[in-house]
Parts: C-alpha cells; sequence; structure tokens
C-alpha cells in the first residue's frame, strides 16, 4: 500500500465546492468525486500544534497540555509506520515544526524537507532592510521594524518571493510530486505534503487577485488581527479577498497532486487523505481568525476526504467524525493495528460494523471552554471564571511555542501520577500563572468570549441565536462529562466547569 497525506491549514470547509462552497474550488470538487467526502467531521485539540498531536496520537490533548511537543510517552502514526517497515516522508513549509514547541514531531519520519519562508519564520538575514522602501509597500496594520517580530520576518521573507516557484506552498508541492516521481513505482510509503497556507498571511501570486478585485487603495494588507472586525468595508473586502486568491492557489496545487494521480494511475493503488487543522474566521460572527472567540462551526467543522483504491469512492459520509481519527486511519491503510492508548478510529471502516458511530465529541482549547457537539446542537461550556481558574499542564516537555517555560513557572511544578496514556510515567503538574506565555496568548486570557452557549446547528447553521433549552443543555453536559472521563481529564478540568 502507499499512502499520500495532504494536510492544508486554515482551510475553511463552508468555502470549498463540494461543501457548497462559492470560491473557485475546482480541484476539490474534482478530488470529492473520487473519494468519500466527510460533512460532520471535526477538530479536537487546537490551534496548530496541539491539534498535529491528535494526529499523530489518535488521542485529544487540550485537557491536559496547551501548545508543545510530542512527549517521551506519546505514539506517533509515522514511528509506527517505522517499526512496521514502512517507510514516511514529510515534505512542509509548517515552521512551527521548528520550533520550541514543535521540535520532536518532523523527527518522527524516516526523512523530511523543510520548505522556508511561511508568516514570521526567521529566515532570511537581513541585517538593514531598506526600511524606506518598504513602508510604502505595506499597510501600518502589519508592519513593524523590530528584531525577532514576526510582522518583520515577513516582510524580509516577502522580498525573495518574485515569480510563482518561490513560494513556500508551490515548493510543498513541487517536492511532493518530485517524491512520487522518485518513488512511486516502490511499495509500503506514506507521503505527508503539509502547506502552511491558507494560513494567514493570506500571500499568493497576483494572479490569483484577478477575481476577487476591491477598492482598497492602501499597502498590502493581508493579515487580520486576531480579535473583532474594526476595519471599514474596503479593507474589510481586501484581507478576505486575499483569502480567497490564496484558496485558489491551494486548489490549483492540490490539481497538481491529481494530476498525477491520473497520469501515472495511482488510483489503482494508491491512497489519499486530504483535510486540514481547523477552519479561520474572515469576518463571520464579527471576528477575525481563531483563539480569541467561541469555536463556532467555520472553525471546527473541516473538510475532509478519503480515498482508498479497494473501495467504493463518491460518497458522503454524515457520521461524526474527527482529528483523532487520523492516526488509525493512516495506520489502517498498511493493516496495522492502532495502539491501546489510541481513541480514534479508523474511517477506511466508518460503512462497516466494526465502527462505534459517536452520539457526540468534544474539542477545545486547552483552558477554554470544553465543546461538544452531537450533529444536532452544540454546546460550549465554559469556566465560571476564566481568569481565576485552577488549571495546570502535564508534561515532560516543558515549552512553550517560542521558549521554555520560565523558572518562575517551573519553581511551584509538582510530579503527578501516571496517566493511563503516559504508560506508567509520571509527569511534571505545572500551574499555569497569568504572566505565562501560554495563558496570555494561546489560552485563557487572550480570550474575547467566555460565555455558555447553545446552538441548534440543524435549525441555525450560522449560530446566530443562542438558545435555551434546559433538557438539551442536560444532555450535553452529560456528553462532556463522559466524554472527558473517558479521554481521563484531570479532576481539576471538572471542577472549573462545575461539571
Amino acid at each position: 500500500m502507499k499512502l499520500v497525506f495532504i494536510l492544508f491549514d486554515s482551510l475553511n470547509r463552508h468555502l470549498l465546492s463540494p461543501y457548497g462552497g462559492q470560491i473557485n474550488t475546482p480541484n476539490f470538487k474534482r478530488l470529492s468525486e473520487k473519494s468519500q467526502t466527510f460533512n460532520k467531521h471535526y477538530v479536537g485539540s487546537l490551534p496548530c500544534m496541539p491539534a498535529r498531536r491528535d494526529m499523530h496520537t489518535g488521542r485529544l490533548s487540550f485537557l491536559h497540555r496547551s501548545w508543545g511537543p510530542l512527549e517521551p510517552f506519546d505514539n506517533s502514526f509515522p514511528e509506527i509506520l517505522f517499526k512496521n517497515n514502512v517507510y514516511s516522508h514529510l515534505v512542509s513549509d509548517h515552521y512551527h515544526y521548528w520550533e520550541d514547541g514543535g521540535l520532536t514531531y518532523h523527527n518522527r519520519y524516516d526523512s523530511y524537507e523543510f520548505i522556508r519562508g511561511q508568516e514570521g519564520d526567521a529566515w532570511k538575514a537581513m541585517v538593514q532592510p531598506p526600511w524606506e522602501r518598504l513602508k510604502e509597500k505595506y499597510d501600518s496594520n502589519q508592519l513593524s521594524t523590530e528584531n525577532r517580530n514576526y510582522f518583520r520576518n515577513n516582510i524580509i521573507n516577502r522580498e525573495y518571493l518574485l515569480t510563482d516557484e518561490d513560494y513556500p506552498c508551490v515548493q510543498c508541492f513541487n517536492h511532493g510530486i518530485e517524491f512520487l516521481e522518485n518513488n512511486h513505482e516502490a511499495d509500503n510509503w506514506l507521503l505527508q505534503i503539509e502547506t502552511f497556507d491558507p494560513h494567514e498571511p493570506f500571500t499568493a501570486p497576483m494572479r490569483f487577485r484577478n477575481n476577487y478585485k476591491t477598492n482598497w487603495k492602501g499597502g498590502i494588507r493581508d493579515w487580520p488581527k486576531y480579535g473583532r472586525v474594526e476595519e471599514l468595508e474596503d479593507e474589510y473586502n481586501e484581507l478576505r479577498s486575499n483569502y480567497f486568491a490564496l484558496l485558489e492557489l491551494c486548489d490549483e496545487q492540490l490539481g497538481r497532486v491529481l494530476d498525477y494521480f491520473d497520469q501515472n494511475d495511482l488510483w489503482a493503488d494508491t491512497g489519499l487523505v486530504v483535510t486540514t487543522d481547523h477552519g479561520f474566521l474572515l469576518g463571520e460572527h464579527d471576528f477575525w481568525a481563531k483563539n480569541r472567540m467561541n469555536m463556532y462551526q467555520e472553525i471546527v467543522n473541516i473538510p475532509f476526504f478519503l480515498y482508498h483504491p479497494n473501495q467504493n469512492q463518491s460518497q458522503e459520509c454524515n457520521s461524526l467524525t474527527q482529528t483523532i481519527d487520523i492516526c488509525p486511519t493512516i495506520l489502517d491503510f498498511f493493516g496495522i493495528d492502532p495502539p491501546l492508548e489510541c481513541q480514534g478510529q479508523s474511517l477506511l471502516r466508518v460503512n462497516t460494523a466494526e465502527f462505534n458511530h459517536r452520539e457526540a465529541l468534544i474539542y477545545g482549547y486547552f483552558g477554554g471552554a470544553v465543546n461538544v457537539t452531537n450533529g444536532e446542537y452544540t454546546y460550549h461550556r465554559y469556566p465560571f471564571d476564566l481568569m481565576q481558574q485552577e488549571i495546570y499542564q502535564y508534561t515532560l516537555m516543558p515549552t512553550h511555542i517560542r521558549q521554555h517555560f520560565s523558572v518562575g513557572e517551573l519553581q511551584h511544578a509538582m510530579l503527578n501520577e501516571p496517566f493511563d496514556f503516559s504508560k506508567g510515567v509520571p509527569l511534571l503538574k505545572v500551574p499555569v500563572v497569568q504572566r505565562s506565555p501560554i495563558h496570555q496568548y494561546y489560552g485563557p486570557g487572550c480570550m474575547i468570549e467566555n460565555e455558555t452557549r447553545l446552538y441548534n446547528i440543524i435549525d441555525d447553521p450560522k449560530q446566530q441565536t443562542m438558545i435555551k433549552d434546559s433538557k438539551a443543555e442536560s444532555m450535553m453536559t452529560e456528553y462532556i462529562s463522559q466524554l472527558m472521563k473517558w479521554n481521563q481529564a484531570p479532576p481539576e478540568a471538572f471542577t472549573r466547569l462545575q461539571i
């Protein structure tokens, strides 16, 4: 068996053609005509690296840990493939793998290639940039001259994106197709093509903007701030149009892989999985981005496509599925049983009697609401007080996204008894303090909305009106309690939610 796994970042399901979206994405439509399209596929832990930990391990991590590396006790699907004589190769421009909070993921693959230049990647050295010229090019909202700043790094990186071939996304797919050219006749391999796009900043070659002209007269404006929409109409439209253009670039790159499958008849013996880690608000609910607000459907109900050469294709699946299903699904392509700690299920079996169809599933950010859906309702249960809640990180890898835990954070760490999933290994139990980076930027301290709420997503799919229904709320609360126990959530997680 051979498998290609394509992972996008911040890919909005509701904009794609096969899901009824209005953006021109013919290759996603073409993919859906070959594959099984999942309609109720959801995130697990967010954002980027927590989602990838779920993918690697097949279990949720947000109840125990925020952004961080794979832990020494974690299972990882590429490492399991290696132990079963299946070769794995990663091609990625997702630079968070090369930061403190993501350093143990790419090393699990047999080989890997890193494409530089996305977002704030500290790539090109320019000690004295030509700031007078550069300041004329960019809107002030995404301009910085400070060293070690995301905006500054991005401005320098973009000085080297001169042709289509220079764009990291294009290079990712170039290298992915090169792997296919060199190895498609071999057997027993996984290729993971992972691009940061269409994550912000929404930077694409200008030819993709032809269908999305705006009246914006300012400098480059393709990087919205996380939070409330405050922009006037022209600026708002410019930001959205740049996302749409970048989405078309992603669709074009996907089409190159589909072309290669067609030209070399890979459909006969090669599987294909395509998905993302989460969505991204583009003004819906009066918000940009993620992390700061409630986990709306646009963020959490994500696209998922699955092709297996020996199964009937071009079907829709309406079962509740989730990011934690990726690990067992990939292993099942190669006839490998998932480890005991894995709580996901192989989606190759979703139409068989072996598949345990979920009544509900939970998802969330560390320290925020625990969210649950049963396909009819979504319920977002917040702690009574986000800022004062008792909460700990359980880890043996004390790093934040770009730095170690501080001495101040670690001074009050305790040694906690093992969880079932830690394979008998005790963990550091580190209290989360308000000055912690994870509290301020990827945890409870950065959240704007903190109101427990219930929606009926059948009657109100855009979640425009909260409802009061004590019977439904009681049912959803019980789902949360059961699923948290199943995940072996720590005791304080129940206390902070008053469950």
